[in-house]
């Protein structure tokens, strides 16, 4: 007998997770496209949150001072969000790598704030610098150890489906999300991501109520998951499907 489908998706939605957060994004636009709605309502119920964007975009688009153009934007969106501060480490795009420094510099981010929960790109995104930048986060975690034992893990989706096994609704601030889409005008101008991020929103709630009209998805790691490799987990999580 296959698993039936609740033991795959959630069918409901589930309240924020435990603040302060600490969000890492590969690059500056990352973080609103993925999960803005759940930053605003985190906003509006007194959570502080943190931003880090790893790399400095410079290969994101032709748009001239291309850098300088996304480190702005971010700022832009970083306030119609709410978020109570972005720092930006400026490796460089697609040349994102797991290094003993970088995984340092995470521990010592996550241990500098004191955060509750940290959120990380899923393991099946398509773009390298997703992909590393969680096994960066996932690297410091388990570096970490019982320091960071009351700190949770989560993975947020960006550009396609993940596994998720917690769904937010953002159904009252799918508006603003879409607002603070619209800062990224270097990066919208290369394909139609508005579109497509808000497509992926309304997809996550085929097993939700009906009045949920958006919802982002998220994997909440356990402790025993954390003890794993990434790649051990997100095996484990599609070996369910079969």
């Amino acid at each position: 007998m296959l698993n039936p489908e609740h033991k795959l998706i959630p069918f409901e939605t589930s309240p924020l997770p435990l603040g302060p957060w600490l969000v890492f994004a590969p690059h500056a636009d990352d973080e609103t496209y993925g999960m803005a709605g759940s930053l605003l309502k985190a906003h509006a119920e007194g959570i502080q949150t943190h931003l880090v964007v790893l790399t400095d975009g410079a290969l994101g688009g032709s748009a001239e001072s291309l850098v300088d153009v996304r480190n702005k934007e971010v700022l832009q969106a970083a306030k119609i969000l709410g978020i109570s501060s972005v720092d930006s480490w400026q490796q460089p795009d697609r040349g994102l790598a797991v290094s003993a420094a970088l995984v340092e510099r995470v521990c010592q981010k996550i241990s500098e704030l004191g955060v509750a929960s940290i959120f990380f790109p899923g393991p099946l995104e398509l773009h390298p610098d997703h992909r590393n930048t969680a096994l960066l986060v996932w690297s410091a975690v388990q570096k970490l150890g019982n320091a960071a034992a009351r700190t949770n893990a989560y993975s947020y989706e960006i550009g396609v489906q993940n596994p998720v096994n917690l769904f937010i609704d953002i159904t009252a601030q799918r508006p603003r999300k879409e607002q603070a889409m619209t800062v990224y005008g270097s990066q919208n101008e290369e394909n139609n991501y508005e579109e497509l991020v808000l497509s992926l929103d309304k997809g996550r709630t085929f097993t939700l109520d009906s009045q949920v009209s958006h919802a982002e998805g998220f994997y909440h790691y356990s402790r025993e998951q954390l003890q794993l490799s990434l790649q051990q987990v997100t095996h484990n999580i599609i070996d369910l499907y079969f």
